[in-house]
């Protein structure tokens, strides 16, 4: 994918987004459809790259490719390669990242709150 102009008006949006709100900026490092699933994945340890990619649904290998390079570029995932024949390559949490488990629980949480809410909503307006 190429690069955007940096004077375009999505990057200075961008810019602007990312350094007037903290929570914007929080969310932009861990939004997207992939990039929370995969955190939570890893949250009780180590996976290798088959072991995340059986566990996540729906992913392809280039995406989970793609996702984890981010996640490792913004110091949320940790990569090990390992000097074995054939490579062994390791993916866990950074410290950072670990900060995150309670927040995205209580997220979790308030997720499966919202989910009912609507669901009896929509089944008393029947």
């Amino acid at each position: 994918m190429g690069k955007r102009k940096e004077n375009s008006t999505n990057s200075i949006n961008e810019q602007y987004i990312m350094t007037e709100c903290d929570l914007t900026y929080a969310i932009c490092k861990i939004g997207g459809r992939w990039k929370l699933l995969i955190l939570c994945k890893l949250e009780h340890g180590k996976l290798r790259f088959s072991e995340i990619r059986n566990r996540i649904t729906g992913i392809t290998e280039r995406m989970l490719t793609l996702q984890l390079r981010e996640l490792e570029r913004e110091g949320l995932v940790k990569r090990t390669v390992h000097a074995e024949v054939p490579p062994r390559v390791d993916y866990e949490l950074t410290a950072i990242a670990n900060e995150l488990v309670p927040i995205w629980k209580q997220l979790s949480d308030w997720g499966n709150k919202h989910k009912n809410l609507i669901r009896e909503e929509m089944l008393n307006d029947k």
